[in-house]
This record gives structure tokens, C-alpha cells and sequence, in this order.
């Protein structure tokens, strides 16, 4: 090996640790949102784990012999290019362990975008970059709201008792009275009599009025925020595969949430990122991920669309997905049998039940999954996730809870509004790198001159009745 090849390896293998260290200073916080929004797909996101695409950690580091940061940047940027020249035999052997899988060209990344996410990477992989976690402390746990349903019908009845009661000595009072007044024997009202006088029946239908009136108002603000809702959706997704053990992050999928008032509910086509190359689900085998297919006409055996899809009538549809059953049950179990036959049968019918419903106004097949609402805030609730995600670095778990742990997700937090002036009143503004709060000046010098230590969502109006009710 020459003088000159081992200088410019001693170089890479430097700018690697010093890139590893931070001392180019790379933002890793803006390579975890380009790793967020591109990358993480199709790759575990604790760098170590291999899924779709490789484990990423120590990515620059293998590409050293290979052609260093220049290679690596341009695989980055266009990989098939570089497979289809043939020049670089590391892309070569990439290509040949994990084709027929296409990685997406990012031609649109800069240098420092790509430094910034490699830096991101190889922080996550050595454990240099994000927060520690103490293993003995659990997640948080949302707070439970109160039932005093049997508080306020314990105090009705003994209002009740009480009106009764104070019938009762008025009746005698008044008798008092009239036995004074009149000197002669008055006969006393019986407790019937009591109990159907105007003043008790005007009463009754007050205290039926605020009940009423109550338990209307109290189940119209809890009306689509029922803490606990677990509903049954047309496909079982487990969060827990995905957000957990494959650790995909929650905004790959739900990418309105860093930059709208929603999240959205991811389309079919990403989940197609994945699943073009993942066929047989690790839980659910091809139960689940067939639906996915039908929905969109994808064919997984010819590992194609079908043309014309939403023109093919039932029956055709049902035998191309049968035979991709049949092959997958063929292939793990080596022949078709009885079992086999039941098993194909049972996900069809899955099929139909996910992918039809009395409210569509056709029986086809193909189109949009039918999902359930999970969380629904009134319609006079103003709610922004980008506000919350992008600028106030708010965690999708803070309102959702660990759905990383959650098979099948359910409401976890009551999303009421003592909630949210609550977690207002407690949260502190993350100013520092922040500059969206750039403005609020004051404040910055109050933290500078050290005559105040925090900042909380109140502080900036987070209580304000217009901020959420304009």
C-alpha cells in the first residue's frame, strides 16, 4: 500500500471520528428530521437492526475503502446510478444482497444535509445522541378523569330527602297557624297531599330541568373523546411491530403532523414502501397485508398493479388473491390440504368485510380502507399538530401515549380541556434553537440575566380562550 493511499485513508478514518464526535459541527437535530422523513422506511431507527434496507450504523465507516464520503454521498443521492455503472464494487455487493428492493434517489439533499443525518446516524448508534432513559422509570401515565356520576346522584337524592323533610314542617307550621288563628281543629294535609303540592311538583321538575340539562351538557363535551376507545379497524396494524419493535418513526407515516393542522391517515401507497418487499407479515402472515394489496390492485405475485383494477368485477379480483394465498400457504407448508382451503376462504371473507360497508355506495373492493376514528376533538376545538410538532418539539407519545407498546391503539389521554390548560400551564417553551420564539425578546433576556428560569406555554398565551376558541 502506497504513501499516498494510506494518507487519504488516515484522512477518511479522521474525518469519520470527527465526524462522529461533532467537532464539524453538524446539526444531528435536523439530521433525525431528514432520517424522520426519508430514510426511516425503510431502516431501523436504532441504527443496529436490519429491516427493509440495512442497519445504517457505521455506514461511513464501511464506505472508507470504498470510495469514502464522495461514494457515499453520490449512493446516497442516487444508488442505482451507481449500480448501473458498475464502477464501485461496494455498490455492486449492496445491490446484490438487497435487490431487487430500490432505495428513492434524494437528489434533492445537500452536502450538509447528508453530513447532518450521517452525524445523526452514527449518534444513535453509539449512543452519544438522544435522551437517557432511565430503565427503571415507566412511561407516563395520562391522567384519569374523575367519574362523579354517583357523587351528584347521592346529592340528589338527599336533596330530595331534605324537600320532603322541609315539606313536611311547612305542612305542620301552616297548621299551627291555623289551629291559632281559627281556635277550632284544622285537619292536617296527609304526605300525599305534601308530596303532589304545587310547591313540591314545581321542585321536582326544576331539580329535572338541572339534571337534564347536566347530563346533556356533560355527555355532548365528552361526545368523540371517550378515554379508553379501542375500536376494531378493517385491518389489524399493529403499532407495536411497527413504532416498536421495527422502530419506524410515527411521522414517516403520519407526515401531516410536522406540517399541517392533521396528521393524516397515511395513504396506501406508504404502506406500499414497505411492503412491496415485505409480503408476509411477521404476526398476521398474509391475512392483513393482502387487504392492503386489494385496495389498490396491487398484484404480490407478479409484484405489480393491476391495469384497469377498479373495472375488474368480484369474482376475478377474488381469484387473483386466492392464488397468491394459496402460493404463500404452498410455500411454508410444502402442499395445499383441507386446513389450506379454510385458510384461503377465511381471508377472503376478511377481505370483503374490511374492504366493503353498507355506507360505501358501491360493493367494489378497491378503493380507500375504511378506517375508524380513534381521537375526534369538537368542531369549536382548534387543535394544530404542526404547531405542537414542529414548533413546540411536542412528542407524539405526550397525547397518545406509548403506542410503540400498543398492538391495537386506543385513546390514552382524555383530551379534555382542564387537560390542555393543564399541560399549558406546565410546559416549558424550548427556546434554545428554536426560532420561532425569536420574537418573544423579553423573555430572552429575563433567561439571560438569570431573573427567570422558565418559560411555560402560559407565559405566551397558551391560556388565552381565543387561542383554541376563535
Amino acid at each position: 500500500m502506497t504513501y499516498k493511499s494510506l494518507t487519504h485513508r488516515f484522512l477518511l478514518l479522521l474525518g469519520f471520528v470527527l465526524s462522529s464526535l461533532g467537532m464539524f459541527g453538524q446539526d444531528l437535530d435536523a439530521g433525525k428530521t431528514i432520517f424522520r422523513n426519508n430514510c426511516a422506511a425503510c431502516h431501523a431507527g436504532d441504527m443496529k437492526t436490519k429491516l427493509t434496507g440495512p442497519a445504517l450504523g457505521g455506514a461511513a465507516e464501511r464506505w472508507v475503502d470504498h470510495g469514502g464520503d464522495e461514494a457515499l454521498y453520490s449512493w446516497i443521492r442516487n444508488s442505482q446510478a451507481m449500480i448501473d455503472g458498475g464502477e464501485n464494487e461496494y455498490a455492486t455487493q449492496l445491490w446484490a444482497e438487497w435487490g431487487p428492493t430500490v432505495m428513492n434517489p434524494f437528489l434533492n439533499l445537500s452536502d450538509d444535509d447528508i453530513a447532518n443525518t450521517l452525524a445523526y446516524i452514527q449518534g444513535v448508534y453509539d449512543g452519544s445522541y438522544g435522551p437517557k432513559v432511565d430503565p427503571n422509570e415507566g412511561p407516563a401515565v395520562a391522567e384519569v378523569e374523575t367519574d362523579n356520576t354517583w357523587m351528584f346522584v347521592g346529592l340528589a337524592a338527599l336533596l330530595g330527602l331534605l324537600a320532603v323533610v322541609l315539606a313536611r314542617v311547612v305542612s305542620n307550621l301552616n297548621y299551627m297557624i291555623k289551629v291559632k288563628e281559627t281556635g277550632a281543629a284544622v285537619q292536617r294535609r296527609t304526605l300525599m297531599e305534601v308530596l303532589t303540592s304545587r310547591g313540591v311538583i314545581a321542585f321536582v321538575i326544576f331539580a329535572l330541568v338541572v339534571l337534564g340539562g347536566y347530563t346533556t351538557v356533560n355527555n355532548a363535551i365528552a361526545l368523540g373523546r371517550q378515554q379508553g376507545y379501542e375500536p376494531t379497524q378493517p385491518i389489524k396494524f399493529s403499532h407495536e411491530t411497527h413504532a416498536g419493535i421495527q422502530e419506524i418513526d410515527c411521522q414517516f407515516c403520519h407526515d401531516g403532523a410536522r406540517r399541517s393542522k392533521h396528521s393524516v391517515i397515511p395513504a396506501a401507497n406508504t404502506c406500499m414502501n414497505c411492503h412491496r418487499a415485505i409480503k408476509n407479515g411477521s404476526k398476521y402472515g398474509t391475512a392483513e397485508l393482502t387487504k392492503i394489496y386489494a385496495s389498490i390492485g396491487y398484484d404480490p405475485r407478479s409484484d405489480s398493479y393491476i391495469e384497469n383494477y377498479d373495472q375488474l368485477e368480484r369474482s376475478e379480483i377474488e381469484t387473483i388473491y386466492k392464488k397468491w394465498i394459496a402460493d404463500q400457504y404452498v410455500q411454508e407448508t410444502g402442499g395445499m390440504d383441507d386446513e389450506g382451503e379454510d385458510q384461503i376462504e377465511e381471508q377472503w371473507e376478511g377481505i370483503v368485510s374490511a374492504l366493503t360497508s353498507e355506507d360505501l355506495d358501491d360493493d367494489k373492493i378497491a378503493g380507500p380502507i375504511n378506517w375508524v376514528r380513534i381521537h375526534n376533538l369538537p368542531d369549536h376545538a382548534y387543535f394544530n399538530h404542526a404547531q405542537h410538532v414542529s414548533v413546540g418539539k411536542v412528542e407524539c407519545q405526550t397525547c397518545h401515549g406509548p403506542v410503540q407498546e400498543m398492538e391495537k391503539v386506543y385513546q390514552w389521554s382524555p383530551l379534555s380541556m382542564g387537560w390542555c390548560i393543564n399541560c399549558h400551564r406546565q410546559t416549558e417553551v424550548q427556546f434554545a434553537g428554536n426560532e420561532y420564539y425569536q420574537a418573544y425578546e423579553n423573555y430572552h433576556e429575563e433567561i439571560q440575566a438569570g431573573t427567570r428560569d422558565k418559560v411555560t406555554v402560559e407565559d405566551i398565551g397558551g391560556l388565552e380562550c381565543q387561542k383554541c376558541h376563535y
